[in-house]
């Protein structure tokens, strides 16, 4: 900690420009800003853009941070490369031949506009908004914005990814984790200090379980994985649970090589001798912990040997690693999308939870903090429903209604499995038009690329918004749209704390942002709600101000003069 201070007190805030936002440099202007990069890290991190003549030239990290400390990752690095990359799209295309023989027309922004408009407002008139899919990809900068154009421009209840069965990326743990915590949680690295390291409260956890994750290159769930290595280096052991040997196995106290898809087995192990051995926080139990006697019951006859044959480790490894993380005080674990991807997710993100819980770790310094989003910005999957008309919105293609399954859905997306069979089969009624929004859906998110290519050969009508020229669009877009990217648009998210917000410093011919198409082809379908924004950043200021995804009885004062009462940069 004292070492983390001499590192802030080392750095010449005023080189570095301590209280700007933006300023001159060499010739270059300089912009302190954020950047998610795709397909999509969970923390935006602080960034130096480097600008001239409206063009990225160089980025480099923001010592200035209190978040990434101007450490940034491959993908931050290549940012320039990125933006200025000649395989963008440059302008709105239509396909001028067959769908997959790659011949198209340059258009205007206003005849692609017309065109939507048009199809659009015709599906409504036959067969209602419940015809239209809206998907997007997993750019975690569009997470609030598209279901919000989708329910409120395009009036059509079906959003959600597309491509595989389920939800097999985060919402098991985000889910399970709420169920019996109240929110999500992460490794309390001392991200929640802004004086981070240097903070008297916070101590650094004895023992960290990195599982199923490389927080080193994901980046995932609000976190960086440069705050583990300080970690490390102030003495934190690792246990590393992973089938691969990654940097956090080489320097493992343990590494379990487990059999992929038997963790939930291995979890179970940990309770067995956490429980049978009095490693347990028995005050936590006792205050905290409801269900306790029914949970020992449950695994106590899962032992490590019993573990062992179907982990393939060894019985001992599991019974010492088990010890080592119930022996920490604190200890933490930062889990992966190894939990969500394997058909025992729910019951492993529910074990973790429990391991979590019975250790005395949960919402500690060091251990496992409970986090929300900054400001109670809370709009996601379900937000602009509420300007859905009520009989399209009850067709939505969810479990219950599509499928037929008994019980509630587990998020508010429709389901991926309900759409495929909506295009496929015409049940329970027909697909007129699908919305991609920055998503390769045949070469990313699709199990079966044949099956979903010759199911969206179906649709009549399909636009694809994306930086790149896809798979996708090729094969199946009847009009593309370039998309602007990070250093080109005005744009906010929140995640855990704090709020982060982009500022657009360069342009890219004539691409345009996610925010500028949602509000623009939003006021030609919906004027009554999207003629309450000028612009991109009116936009963007009702979500600071309001972050619900619904009007409230201030968003007409904030959305008046947006720019003039900024939290936008």
């Amino acid at each position: 900690m004292a070492d983390y201070q001499e590192f802030l007190d080392s750095i010449d805030r005023e080189a570095y420009h301590a209280g700007e936002w933006q300023w001159e440099e060499d010739g270059y202007t300089v912009t302190r800003t954020y950047h998610y990069s795709p397909p999509g890290c969970h923390t935006s991190c602080g960034i130096l853009l480097y600008t001239k003549n409206g063009k990225v030239e160089r980025v480099e990290g923001d010592p200035l941070d209190p978040c990434t400390n101007g450490k940034l990752c491959i993908k931050c690095l290549t940012l320039a490369e990125s933006v200025n990359n000649p395989d963008r799209l440059r302008y709105p295309m239509r396909r001028a031949g067959e769908r997959g023989e790659n011949k198209w027309e340059r258009i205007s922004w206003d005849e692609a506009y017309d065109e939507i408009e048009s199809r659009v407002k015709d599906i409504w008139e036959t067969d209602g908004g419940n015809a239209i899919i809206c998907v997007h990809g997993t750019g975690r900068n569009i997470n609030w914005q598209m279901p919000f154009f989708g329910q409120a421009a395009l009036k059509t209840p079906n959003i959600s990814t597309f491509g595989f069965t389920g939800f097999s990326c985060y919402m098991p743990r985000v889910c399970g984790c709420i169920a019996p915590f109240g929110d999500f949680t992460v490794v309390d690295a001392s991200q929640a200090h802004e004086d981070r390291y240097g903070n008297e409260e916070w101590i650094p956890p004895e023992v960290v379980v990195v599982w199923g994750n490389e927080p080193l290159a994901s980046n995932a769930d609000g976190y960086v994985g440069h705050w583990l290595v300080q970690c490390v280096q102030m003495g934190t052991k690792i246990i590393s649970i992973d089938p691969r040997l990654t940097w956090w196995g080489v320097r493992a106290e343990y590494w379990l090589q487990v059999r992929p898809g038997t963790d939930a087995a291995l979890a179970c192990a940990w309770l067995n001798v956490i429980i049978a051995e009095d490693l347990y926080d028995h005050e936590c139990v006792d205050l905290w912990c409801a269900g306790f006697d029914e949970l020992a019951e449950a695994v106590a006859d899962m032992t490590p040997e019993w573990a062992a044959e179907i982990c393939d480790l060894d019985a001992d490894a599991i019974r010492g690693s088990a010890r080592l993380y119930a022996s920490a005080n604190p200890g933490a674990i930062q889990w992966g999308l190894a939990f969500d991807q394997q058909l025992s997710a729910m019951a492993l993100c529910l074990a973790g939870c429990d391991l979590m819980a019975v250790c005395g770790n949960v919402d500690v310094p060091g251990g496992n903090i409970l986090v929300h989003n900054a400001f109670e910005c809370n709009a996601g999957y379900a937000s602009g429903e509420d300007f859905t008309p009520p009989e399209w919105r009850a067709k939505k293609l969810n479990n219950n209604f599509a499928l037929s399954i008994e019980g509630g859905d587990f998020v508010a997306h429709a389901s991926s499995d309900g759409l495929l069979q909506a295009i496929e089969d015409g049940f329970p009624y027909p697909i007129k038009m699908m919305w991609i929004q920055s998503s390769n859906t045949l070469s990313c998110p699709s199990q079966d690329a044949p099956r979903v290519m010759h199911a969206m050969q179906k649709i009549p009508f399909i636009v694809n918004a994306d930086p790149y020229m896809t798979p996708t669009s090729v094969a199946l877009a009847d009009l593309v749209l370039p998309v602007a990217m990070s250093a080109e648009r005005n744009s906010a998210r929140t995640w855990w704390t704090p709020a982060r917000a982009m500022v657009k410093v360069a342009s890219y011919y004539e691409a345009k942002s996610d925010e500028q198409i949602i509000v623009e082809l939003g006021r030609r379908l919906n004027p009554e709600v999207f003629g309450r924004w000028e612009n991109d950043i009116d936009f963007v200021n009702w979500y600071l101000h309001d972050g619900t995804g619904s009007f409230s009885a201030t968003t007409e004062a904030t959305s008046q003069g947006g720019a003039k009462n900024s939290r936008l940069r």
